[in-house]
Formats: structure tokens, C-alpha cells, sequence
């Protein structure tokens, strides 16, 4: 009878019921997959339930589910959880339904406030009930300047809620890192002079929009970036 048994390897994975990755800089820089990121996400996701969480809010989750899927990973837009989508959770809290939102951002947000059932506007003159704001390419100094004039007044003295989707300061493109959303949050903030209420990584309400869409009891979160990924996941 030998003295010593060999006991089964573990791994990080054993126990886990769900795998929530991020996307920029994990997944995809620009158009194009990471070395070994496909092939290691549909390895690791055998057995267990594979989702993704993004901050970048200028693109639908159905959009990015057709990115992942002519990647090579299996994902529905079920799958994709964005930051636009936990702003959401944030703003039915603070405003009443079908309310008027003003917008900064792109086509990722805007499908996410009509979906949750509020109204858009691009101009603080329509007297939004809350500014919205999230990444998109072309978001510029018109729309930070309206977003500057609807939050004129503190919340506090009666002003409107200012929901950011992420405040991450870069992003990660093909070309190289580029300048991310919270330097256009931090744009209207030198405006105005108050802060914005964070949706996204690494603040709660876009882990907690995951891990109920998945019901999973034991998540873990593959990130890149320290301050809002992996601070976040703690």
C-alpha cells in the first residue's frame, strides 16, 4: 500500500460556475482577437457558463455578440453585459419612467435608454430629468457642453442625476491606447463642478447586473486593468 496518494490537480476554474471577461484589451484590440484569447475562452469555458462585461458603451450588446461570434466564440447578446445596461438599473432608481434623458454618447447608449423605456434628447433646453454619458468616437464638444448646461445645479440643490456609464481614462484600439471616457467625464466635471454616479467597472452596479443575469454563486473575472477590472471584482 503506497505511504502517499496523488490527489486530482486543481485549478483556478474548479468551483466556478461562471467566467465573466472583459472585452478591450482581453478579447479584442480593435477589430481583431488577442493572441490565444478565443481558443483559451472556449476551453475554459467547458462546463461552465461564459459571459462578457464591458464599460465601453458605444456599441448594442448585439453588436458585440456578432464581433465575438465571427471571432470564434459562441455568444448571444444575452451574453454581453455593457455598462449602458447597469446606467440603467441606476437611472429607473432616480427618475421616474419614461422620462426625458439627455444623452452623451453613441448608438450603444442610446438603444439601452429607448429600451428601458426613457425618452432621449440631445439638448439641455428640452429639460432632461438626468444626463446619461458614455463613451462613443464622435461624442465632442457640443455634447459635453449641453451635458455641462443640464448639470448646472448640484443634485443636492435640486439639481439633475449625472449617471456616467466608466470613468476609464484610456481605451484600447489597434493603433494603440487612446483617450477613454472618463477624460470626457472629467471634461464636464471641470465644467460643472460636481461628480458623476458611476454605472460601470469598478463600482457594483455592472457586477451585479452580471452576476444576476447568470445567477451564478462562485463568478470569476479575467480583466487587464487593476484600477477598474481587477478592483472592481474584488
Amino acid at each position: 500500500m503506497p505511504l502517499f496518494t496523488r490527489s486530482a490537480p486543481t485549478t483556478p476554474l474548479d468551483g466556478v460556475d461562471l467566467i465573466l471577461a472583459d472585452l478591450d484589451g482581453v478579447v479584442y484590440a480593435g477589430p481583431g482577437a488577442l493572441p490565444h484569447a478565443v481558443e483559451s475562452l472556449n476551453r475554459a469555458s467547458d462546463g461552465r457558463a461564459l459571459g462578457y462585461i464591458t464599460n465601453n458603451a458605444s456599441r448594442r450588446d448585439t453588436t458585440v455578440a456578432a464581433h465575438l461570434r465571427e471571432l470564434g466564440l459562441h455568444t448571444e447578446p444575452h451574453d454581453v453585459v455593457t455598462s449602458p445596461q447597469a446606467a440603467m438599473r441606476l437611472l429607473r432608481d432616480r427618475i421616474p419612467a419614461g422620462s426625458l434623458v439627455l444623452v452623451v454618447g453613441g448608438d450603444g447608449l442610446v438603444f439601452e435608454v429607448e429600451k428601458a423605456g426613457f425618452r432621449v434628447t440631445r439638448s439641455a433646453d428640452d429639460a432632461p430629468a438626468a444626463v446619461v454619458q458614455g463613451f462613443a468616437p464622435d461624442v465632442g464638444w457640443a455634447q459635453l457642453a449641453e451635458a455641462a448646461y443640464a448639470l448646472a445645479k448640484p443634485e443636492d440643490e435640486g439639481g439633475i442625476p449625472w449617471i456616467a456609464t466608466n470613468t476609464d481614462w484610456t481605451i484600447p484600439q489597434a493603433r494603440g491606447i487612446a483617450p477613454g471616457n472618463g477624460t470626457l467625464v472629467s471634461a464636464v466635471h471641470t465644467a460643472v463642478g460636481r461628480l458623476a454616479t458611476v454605472a460601470g467597472k469598478p463600482e457594483r452596479p455592472i457586477f451585479d447586473e452580471a452576476v444576476a443575469r447568470f445567477g451564478a454563486a462562485s463568478p470569476l473575472f479575467i480583466g487587464d486593468r487593476l484600477d477598474t477590472d481587477i478592483a472592481g471584482a474584488q
